[in-house]
């Protein structure tokens, strides 16, 4: 007679990448099987390296292999957004996406990332954005992710000033047709209203990979406003001194990478993991590493 087949034998593990190029950097896998533990989910995630030509053909084979789902990192997140049979309401706003879900023969598209923005400022800032006044600086990919979760937060104000004038007019029109009860107005950096005293400014340009700030008037830093940068790393970016020597209270993107994997993972799983250990972990791993 033969022997039973041993239940943990016969359960197959459900498979999720981070597809990007690159990507061997990433800290996806290390804050997803945290969440995995957390959650008593049976799970593998893992990076996953594709050609800067070849994202659709590394995703089908991912899928053909049982691939469950996936989060989508730089250059891929445009591929992504065509990729996707069926969308939700962030990915379309953002025109990209971070998130694939398999569902049979639908690929679910989704893009996180404005609701990790949304709720490392709310929950783990404990800073509420309804009725706040809010400068977002940057009109491209990262701004277009943060605006529809902001706006939905009802702030009393939004404006988005770029360096190109027109791109920065053009979000804040179809965010006034969307959201037609709210103020939302466009501005360059150096001609933001000084008669706004901001709650919360979120620099969601690229300017902190080169080490620079946005040229803003010295006024928009008169309220003390929350100043956050989408960016992160061991040491405070550019954006991040200059807010704080106007006093400003100062947040980086870590909190918003960690949130924006737990909205991914809620997709994936049905159930919102904590977010909270795996952030102070990761922000005592870069504190170390700062010192070492």
């Amino acid at each position: 007679m033969s022997e039973p087949i041993q239940e943990s034998a016969a359960k197959a593990v459900d498979q999720y990448v981070v597809i990007g190029n690159p990507v061997a950097h990433s800290k996806s896998p290390r804050i997803h099987t945290r969440f995995a533990a957390e959650t008593e989910q049976f799970l593998q995630y893992t990076t996953l390296l594709a050609p800067l030509d070849g994202f659709v053909a590394a995703v089908e084979a991912f899928r053909a292999a049982g691939g469950r789902g996936a989060n989508v990192t730089v250059p891929f997140k445009l591929e992504a957004f065509d990729y996707a049979t069926r969308l939700t309401a962030r990915a379309q706003a953002a025109g990209a996406v971070n998130t694939l879900m398999f569902d049979g023969a639908d690929i679910i598209g989704d893009n996180t990332d404005g609701l990790g923005l949304v709720n490392d400022i709310v929950r783990n800032a404990a800073i509420p954005l309804q009725a706040k006044r809010i400068l977002l600086l940057g009109a491209g990919g990262a701004a277009r992710g943060a605006l529809l979760p902001l706006l939905e937060q009802q702030p009393a104000q939004l404006i988005i000033a770029n360096r190109t004038l027109s791109k920065a007019q053009q979000l804040a029109q179809a965010a006034q047709t969307e959201f037609p009860d709210l103020v939302v107005a466009a501005c360059s950096f150096e001609t933001v209203p000084a008669d706004c005293a901001f709650d919360v400014i979120i620099n969601a340009t690229s300017a902190s990979l080169q080490d620079a700030v946005p040229p803003l008037p010295d006024h928009v830093w008169r309220a003390r406003p929350l100043a956050y940068d989408m960016m992160y790393g061991a040491t405070p970016t550019a954006f991040l001194q200059v807010a704080a020597q106007h006093a400003a209270q100062c947040r980086d993107g870590l909190g918003m990478l960690v949130e924006q994997a737990a909205a991914a993972y809620a997709l994936w799983r049905g159930v919102q993991p904590a977010t909270g250990p795996v952030l102070h972990e990761l922000r005592l791993e870069m504190q170390v590493a700062e010192g070492a």
